[in-house]
């Protein structure tokens, strides 16, 4: 920790210096401007002005770095910031670029969580090397892990390589599903299933490669994984499950998204499987339900979408006994055929459901293209129904009222 201390009032000595006060005045200066005139020049997020902008504000800087030496000032800090900005505006075109074919909220969700970050990093990596190179990291102790002692540089590995690690692998693991579907044809389940397998892969090479970095041996090791059994065993077992289960629908392809469920009695969309679990959208209330995956790996599952994309619909009616059935069944199947969302082949039919005491009870049979319409269109043909019946002088008894 001593060490550490020295190394930050050495580079506090370094940036009292009047070279380095005075470059960064010029940085400071010329980003200060840059934000000025983006302030007062509001443009949309879609826009190519602000590329142009920073290119204009990196040949400034680049410029400028030229120039300091003539006065005898070095400037080599604003070259830095000079390249750094020029990448950055790369980073930007190709930002707006991916917004033109990918979807604005996935490309700014990825630019957000994994570009900037990155991009930080990077650019605090340069100014260090500039300062005093990267090596130094490697030299100042910090504590120890497994009585292994851990460098700053070790130290900040640990800590930030298991974040880039899962969110940077989101584009390459997307990028290869893609391609794996269209080279050998996979269904959406199983490309959702080898995304998972792949994003999970690199993960633990990174990891393990990040053990090697920081100098854990195989006891270590050894150790991480015994507490790693001890945790299965008492507190994430379940989750663990979970994750199986999860891998083994997708794979199976019993479950994907996008398809309509019966869960709990109500019809349900499958949104989303994750490793832990599915989210599902219910029509009735237009709410989102996180089921674990282990219910649908243990418990039967209705699904209307499974092999099968047409779902049947089916409507009771009673009818006075007076009424020529086959009046009634002629009616009901107009009815249905009348109605632009009841698919015509399966056509719908009517047949006699029961005999009841005061009334005969008529089944209606459609069939739908969308499983989610069914209330919708059952809602419908209920109220034409009523309406026909009523022109038709077409009776409905009421049930006897029971004590």
């Amino acid at each position: 920790m001593n060490q550490m201390l020295f190394v930050l009032l050495g580079w506090l000595g370094l940036i009292t210096r009047a070279a380095v006060l005075w470059q960064l005045a010029a940085i400071l200066v010329l980003l200060v401007a840059y934000r000025a005139w983006r302030l007062r020049h509001p443009t949309p997020t879609t826009s190519w002005t602000p590329v142009f902008a920073k290119l204009v504000l990196a040949a400034v800087l680049a410029l400028v770095g030229f120039l300091l030496p003539t006065l005898a000032i070095p400037g080599g800090l604003v070259e830095l910031f000079g390249k750094l900005t020029l990448v950055w505006t790369a980073l930007a075109s190709l930002r707006l670029l991916l917004r033109s074919y990918l979807p604005a909220e996935q490309v700014e969700n990825y630019w957000l969580k994994a570009v900037a970050p990155l991009f930080a990093l990077t650019a605090l990596a340069g100014v260090v090397n500039g300062f005093d190179g990267l090596a130094f990291l490697n030299e100042v102790p910090m504590l120890k892990l497994f009585n292994e002692p851990l460098s700053l540089g070790q130290l900040l590995l640990l800590l930030g390589l298991p974040y880039f690690l899962v969110v940077l692998s989101d584009l390459p693991v997307a990028m290869i599903g893609w391609l794996s579907g269209r080279l050998l044809g996979l269904s959406e389940g199983n490309r959702k299933a080898l995304e998972l397998v792949v994003r999970y892969l690199l993960i633990g090479i990174g990891v393990l490669w990040l053990a090697d970095q920081i100098g854990l041996n195989a006891t270590a090791i050894a150790a991480i994984a015994g507490g790693l059994s001890v945790g299965l065993g008492f507190g994430i077992k379940e989750v663990f499950s979970n994750f199986v289960s999860g891998l083994w629908l997708l794979f199976e392809g019993a479950l994907q998204p996008g398809e309509v469920l019966l869960f709990n009695g109500d019809v349900c969309k499958v949104r989303k499987l994750g490793l832990r679990a599915a989210t599902l959208l219910r029509k009735s209330d237009n709410a989102e339900l996180v089921v674990p995956n282990q219910t649908f790996f243990t418990e039967t599952t209705t699904t209307y979408t499974g092999t099968e994309e047409l779902r049947c619909g089916y409507i009771k009616v009673r009818a006075d006994y007076k009424h020529d059935p086959d009046h009634v069944m002629t009616l009901l199947v107009d009815i249905a055929k009348a109605n632009p969302l009841v698919l015509s082949e399966p056509a719908p039919s009517a047949s006699i459901g029961n005999l009841g005491d005061s009334a005969v009870e008529y089944g209606l049979d459609f069939w739908m293209r969308d499983p989610l319409k069914n209330g919708k269109i059952s809602g419908e043909l209920r109220y034409e129904i009523l309406n026909r019946f009523k022109q038709e002088g077409i009776e409905i008894p009421k049930l006897p009222y029971v004590v």
